[in-house]
């Protein structure tokens, strides 16, 4: 999820959950070894480079030599423990822009976040009177669904393959009879840590019993800081979660959601979001908020220093003649708090835009695709002919975009630099499997961040519709923070309908989810102008109405919802 310093979170006030936290310690021994990920061509070069420091030029041999960017792309070749899988027939999807509800040029359906704990973990519903009073109020106003995380440590928490659905089913039997539609989001990840979770749900407790026992299952920086929010993709096909393997137990949960849920996709289900990394989002990492770890607008830090992704790596190394890339991540990129100009690597001219930066660039960003791939096959194959359109997150990383290296894109496993486009490859991996891109970021102008990182939020957005279009992808967005006021909704407004070139006219999104259901959206002022952009964003963009008047028109919807808003904005306050 995107940050920026201006804005402060607001969570949702409520019961708190109560955790049972394991600490993860100790070492295991290697389950097994990871073969190449990806085959890179070496490009001839010079191997040393030359620093400026204090005025004075340093001349080093570095992990990181410098030449510039390689345009060419890379061959994926998957681990062998996947080949079978990888090689299975891709489900092929065809999507019209009224896949989510609506025909073109009627506007964008908009879908609202509800509570992160929305399921206690007693598997109850939260506040229920509150929730109820909620979904009524939000139908009212005209909005499409609403958006839940499924967590897989709440569901599978005690034993592995043992599933309790309890409170998810009152939950979307709540969201039918009030008529709202649902984006079910199996989040794979900890809930905690993460700019805006207000309560902490770990990962399953055998999950957490695993990685105890073997802590290279963790992702891990180069300090060997380990990051147990989501399970490093580096070991995706080893059978290290008490025999099955990451992808399998994201499959097998995927599966049984399916299975009992059965009698509710494509009508009142019609989105399955699958979650492919940390806050839900196809990343690495790299910025974790967490105990004061990375703090905005920090470039964060490689997230591939467990043995199994330093295994992939060397393995990557020697199959292109170059063992030597292969011993470690680069080890000249800084800290997370660092700027890009501050590091040998990120600087304008570092390591880069070298031979060993390209050929690590190009690994580390291939492992998250191979990644995205592996996971969509199996959910495709199993929400395939059920009526549900499956989408993807991905995080709106829009500080440091103006330098020439994006560092922070960079290190969450994004390949996106001056000169090499980082989004079309996610954008044509998601497309292969008739996914949808959902990216965050949407409300942001570039105006109100801070201009010494050079975030441009507009560009970034502007990139992402331009990757998504040429790869014919649907393109859904959300709002990375909570934001209330018209300069937001009039963001979104434009972002929604963002006109791509002249020849092919606008191109609208398919959906938007706005975040989030919580005490201030019930706040008078605030639900008026809530209820104003989602006319207007339903409308749709060649409706000629002066914000002003559609304003008016809600009024007359605000003084209907009065009494209901009144009682959901007090029952969530308690």
């Amino acid at each position: 999820m995107a940050m920026s310093l201006p804005h402060q979170l607001t969570a949702i006030s409520g019961t708190p959950i109560a955790v049972e936290a394991g600490t993860v310690s100790g070492e295991g021994p290697a389950k097994a070894s990871v073969v190449t990920s990806a085959f890179w061509k070496n490009p001839a070069g010079n191997l040393r480079v030359s620093v400026q420091k204090s005025g004075a030029e340093v001349d080093r041999v570095s992990p990181s030599p410098p030449l510039s960017p390689v345009r060419g792309g890379l061959r994926p070749d998957l681990t062998a423990a996947c080949q079978a899988l990888m090689e299975a027939p891709t489900v092929e999807r065809e999507y019209k822009i009224g896949d989510l509800g609506h025909e073109k040029g009627k506007g964008v359906p908009v879908f609202v976040m509800m509570p992160l704990d929305s399921v206690k973990m007693d598997h109850t519903v939260n506040r229920r009177k509150a929730m109820n009073a909620s979904l009524q109020a939000l139908k009212s106003a005209g909005v499409e669904g609403v958006m839940m995380d499924v967590w897989w440590g709440l569901v599978e928490k005690d034993s592995p393959s043992e599933y309790n659905w309890g409170g998810y089913a009152e939950l979307l039997e709540m969201a039918k009879k009030h008529g709202l539609k649902v984006q079910a989001v199996m989040s794979f990840h900890q809930c905690g840590g993460n700019v805006g979770d207000s309560c902490t749900i770990p990962l399953p407790r055998w999950v957490i019993e695993e990685m105890e026992k073997d802590p290279d299952l963790a992702y891990t920086d180069q300090w060997g800081r380990r990051n147990y929010e989501y399970v490093s993709l580096g070991c995706d096909t080893l059978p290290a979660l008490k025999g099955r393997t990451p992808v399998q137990c994201y499959s097998d949960f995927m599966r049984a959601f399916r299975d009992r849920f059965e009698h509710l996709l494509g009508d009142t289900i019609v989105e399955i979001q699958v979650g492919m990394g940390p806050a839900g989002e196809l990343r690495y990492p790299s910025y974790p908020e967490q105990n004061g770890t990375w703090k905005f607008p920090g470039i964060g830090a490689f997230q591939c220093f467990d043995k199994y992704m330093i295994s992939s790596l060397r393995a990557t190394a020697e199959s292109i003649g170059k063992p030597e890339w292969g011993h470690s991540g680069p080890t000249d990129a800084g800290h997370y708090n660092n700027w890009p100009e501050d590091t040998n690597f990120f600087r304008k001219e570092g390591g880069w835009t070298t031979p060993y930066g390209e050929f690590f660039l190009s690994w580390y960003s291939q492992m998250l695709l191979d990644h995205g791939e592996r996971i969509l096959q199996s959910a495709n194959a199993i929400f395939d002919n059920t009526g549900v359109k499956i989408s993807v997150k991905i995080a709106g990383i829009h500080w440091h975009y103006g330098t020439r290296s994006h560092a922070p894109e960079l290190t969450a496993g994004y390949y996106n630099t001056r000169f090499r486009d980082g989004y079309l490859p996610i954008a044509q991996m998601l497309a292969r499997h008739g996914a949808i891109f959902n990216f965050t970021c949407i409300e942001m102008r570039d105006h109100e961040q801070p201009q010494d990182a050079q975030c441009a939020p507009e560009k970034l957005v502007r990139q992402v519709a331009l990757a998504t279009q040429e790869a014919k992808v649907p393109l859904a967005g959300e709002n990375a923070l909570p934001r209330y006021d018209d300069y937001a909704h009039e963001q979104i407004l434009r972002a929604s309908a963002l006109s791509i070139d002249e020849k092919s006219g606008d191109r609208e999104m398919c959906a938007f989810t706005y975040l989030r259901m919580n005490p201030d959206l019930f706040q008078a002022d605030n639900w008026r102008r809530f209820v104003a952009f989602v006319k207007k964003m339903k409308e749709g963009k060649d409706v000629h109405k002066c914000w002003e008047e559609v304003e008016r028109e809600a009024e007359h919807f605000v003084h209907i919802t009065q009494p209901l808003v009144h009682e959901a904005a007090a029952a969530l306050m308690h």
